[in-house]
């Protein structure tokens, strides 16, 4: 009898809307000499603990989670995937502000001001 190994491609810990892959094709298209994607990650940080925050990179780590979007290689910081599995990050710009967001199911509570979230 004969067993077969079957592969399942399992989907993005974070969904990335048509504008965050945009806003990351910017980032690649004028990033440092040596960049090799941008990585977001959730460093402690905040009155609420974690924080959001979306870095150049230069070489891949170990565990990051890796995906390929038209303009460039968006990572997740292996440590974090935990606290963003299901998320969805976007780019937002309006006559004021702009930056990425995040809906993220994950998230219990938040700070007053947004900057960082509890788990």
């Amino acid at each position: 009898m004969t067993t077969e190994t079957k592969t399942r491609t399992r989907p993005a810990a974070v969904i990335l809307t048509p504008s965050a892959e945009q806003r990351i094709a910017d980032l690649m298209a004028s990033a440092p000499q040596g960049t090799i994607g941008v990585k977001l990650s959730t460093p402690k940080r905040g009155c609420s603990g974690l924080a959001y925050s979306v870095d150049y990179v230069s070489e891949e780590a170990k565990f990051d989670e890796k995906i390929a979007t038209p303009g460039g290689t968006f990572y997740i910081d292996g440590a974090s995937v935990l606290y963003l599995v299901g998320s969805t990050m976007d780019w937002v710009e309006d006559d004021f502000t702009a930056g990425f967001t995040f809906a993220n199911p994950n998230a219990k509570g938040a700070c007053g001001c947004g900057e960082s979230f509890t788990v």
